[in-house]
């Protein structure tokens, strides 16, 4: 066995226990596909990512996603938090505020601000596209929101590596009452190869201008505690359709109070049309594993 260095997270999360866990292995030279599976698995987290040195030119290190069941080609949360990771233990060091992280997804960069408990980080996400825009009585989508009091916008497919289904619900506080209708979900999931739905409201009066949840039907059914992919998904939606909240072209979701959470995800649309998706990062566990 080799001793590897091992940290858990809480991605998007203002303070520890707030927002999406996560575990990383530093030092994952020699690992092969069954036993970063294996990791994943005895982890138990949504995601374990390992980091490897850097092997192409211009990037920071290299990377690899599993949740538990399966390897992942890109998420938001992993990326964000393997950054904070690397930075953390000296493996890489930003240049011009950057790190690139070389993924299956490609060469992504990520913006560095600040340092220690007031740094940020922010990923820009693969390019989502819109695949549908539906009414709220299509005939696939409508058992799944069946009851749910509608915003103005209609409902979209959108596709940015992981597709999922979009819904504007009226109010937050509707946002926050939707009890979900899995089964309904997860038959819309598998049959339009979706996450599942992911639902949003806008916000007055609070230090965030959107809250969010995201019902993951495709496999197994829960609520995500906090989503940088699919928030960065609404984001290329709501600019599609003129419609982004806050102020030049930033804004900040809430997403997790429903399942014991309270992530802070901030977004961001910069010139060229890229969506980054980022927050704070907060380290939890510094350790190693012997494998």
């Amino acid at each position: 066995m080799t001793t590897r260095r091992f940290l858990q997270l809480d991605v998007f999360a203002p303070r520890p226990g707030t927002g999406n866990p996560l575990a990383v292995v530093l030092d994952a030279e020699g690992l092969d596909d069954a036993a970063m599976q294996a990791i994943a698995r005895w982890t138990r987290l949504p995601e374990t990512t390992f980091v490897f040195a850097p092997a192409a030119p211009g990037t920071s290190y290299r990377i690899r996603m599993f949740a538990p069941q399966k390897e992942v080609p890109f998420a938001g949360h992993p990326s964000v938090g393997s950054a904070h990771a690397v930075l953390e233990s000296g493996l890489a060091t930003p240049v011009a505020g950057l790190l690139v992280q070389d993924g299956i997804a490609g060469q992504l960069p990520l913006r560095v601000h600040g340092a220690g408990d007031a740094r940020r980080i922010a990923i820009r996400t693969p390019r989502a596209t819109v695949a549908e825009v539906v009414g709220a009585d299509d005939p696939r989508l409508q058992p799944a929101i069946s009851g749910w009091p509608l915003g103005e916008l209609p409902p979209a497919l959108m596709d940015g590596g992981r597709r999922w289904w979009l819904v504007e619900v009226a109010d937050e506080a509707s946002l926050r009452g939707l009890a979900p209708d899995w089964d309904a979900i997860a038959t819309l999931a598998e049959a339009s190869g979706a996450m599942g739905v992911f639902a949003y409201a806008r916000c007055t009066g609070q230090t965030y201008e959107l809250a969010v949840r995201a019902f993951v039907g495709n496999g197994r059914r829960f609520e995500d505690a906090a989503s940088g992919a699919a928030n960065a998904v609404l984001a290329a939606w709501l600019d599609e359709r003129g419609a982004l909240p806050g102020r030049d072209k930033r804004y900040t979701a809430s997403q997790g109070r429903e399942v014991g959470h309270d992530a802070e995800l901030e977004l961001a649309i910069d010139e060229h049309g890229d969506v980054w998706s980022g927050g704070q990062v907060q380290t939890v566990i510094r350790g190693t594993i012997d494998w």
